[in-house]
């Protein structure tokens, strides 16, 4: 998909209005039945002069286990531009229930340092409905720039998944397979994962979606227990990685079970170096250590 010219918005959209919102659209589309056609909006929405906050840089980098510095993290990065592609998402002319969206993927490009003085654009879009194999799924691109049109310093690719959501004119040949077998690695890490986790990285984010944040809001959309944020648990293993990561990288990770709060999740990071001691790529898997299923994977490769 090409996006048009890109609506400008006048601020950052506000999370907490986005997802009431979502919850009267949800509620509407019950009462009138969906008329989804399987076309998602043409259009970019676009925030300019974004300014982060450098208290807010400080809590996210203690909770997350990341460095203290003036440079920000991808994952921060990431909260930073997710109520712009939440809008997105939130727009009348989306054909997909925002509310209940499972998160499967994320590939992001983090090209150069940005540090937290630096005024920023972002833009974000929707891109690229398919079939899964238990609804339909589609990209939400996202993408950071230094404001007064610089080059693009921060790019990420978000993959979400309707479950139980089955458009017309969606290909289901194109359904994702069922994750293959695991067999758990001895850890390099075990996080112990209180109950209050998706309250404190909402905080730290914004992010205060209702899957994440008690029993009785998660049960509300179908989850049994509160679950932790994907991009959590993703910015915690990349934290973990350190220091290797470099200064320009790719970042990809996979979600595949999700983690009920409370919860321990062990961990492995294994690196890949060259002869003479230069590193080329992390890899990272989490599990459960008591059931061993697989929570998430993905790596870390020098740009």
């Amino acid at each position: 998909m090409t996006a048009s010219q890109p609506l400008i918005l006048g601020e950052m959209p506000s999370l907490s209005k986005l997802y009431v919102n979502a919850a009267a659209t949800a509620a509407r589309r019950r009462i009138l039945g969906s008329h989804a056609d399987g076309v998602l909006p043409a259009v970019s929405h676009e925030v300019r002069d974004v300014r982060p906050d450098v208290e807010n840089l400080t809590a996210y980098q203690h909770l997350l286990g990341e460095t203290a510095s003036d440079v920000l993290p991808a994952g921060f990065i990431h909260a930073l531009a997710f109520p712009v592609a939440m809008s997105v998402m939130n727009r009348d002319d989306f054909p997909l229930p925002l509310l209940g969206m499972i998160h499967l993927r994320n590939v992001i490009e983090y090209r150069r340092p940005v540090r937290f003085t630096e005024p920023l654009d972002i833009v974000a879009r929707a891109a690229t409905l398919r079939a899964h194999r238990a609804g339909t799924q589609l990209d939400i691109v996202a993408e950071v720039r230094a404001s007064g049109g610089g080059d693009i310093c921060w790019s990420g690719v978000s993959t979400y998944l309707a479950k139980g959501v089955f458009l017309p004119g969606i290909d289901k040949a194109s359904a994702a397979v069922a994750p293959q077998g695991f067999s758990a690695p001895d850890p390099t890490a075990l996080w112990q994962l209180g109950v209050d986790t998706g309250r404190a990285y909402a905080a730290v984010s914004g992010d205060f979606n209702p899957i994440h944040l008690s029993v009785l809001s998660a049960k509300a959309l179908g989850f049994r227990r509160s679950i932790a944020h994907g991009m959590y648990l993703a910015s915690r293993a990349l934290a973990d990685v350190g220091a290797a990561k470099g200064d320009a990288f790719r970042w990809e990770v996979a979600f595949e079970a999700p983690v009920f709060l409370p919860a321990r999740v062990a961990l492995d990071i294994s690196t890949a170096e060259t002869g003479d001691g230069g590193w080329l790529r992390s890899g990272y898997v989490a599990w459960s250590p008591r059931s061993g299923r697989k929570h998430f994977s993905g790596s870390v490769a020098a740009l």
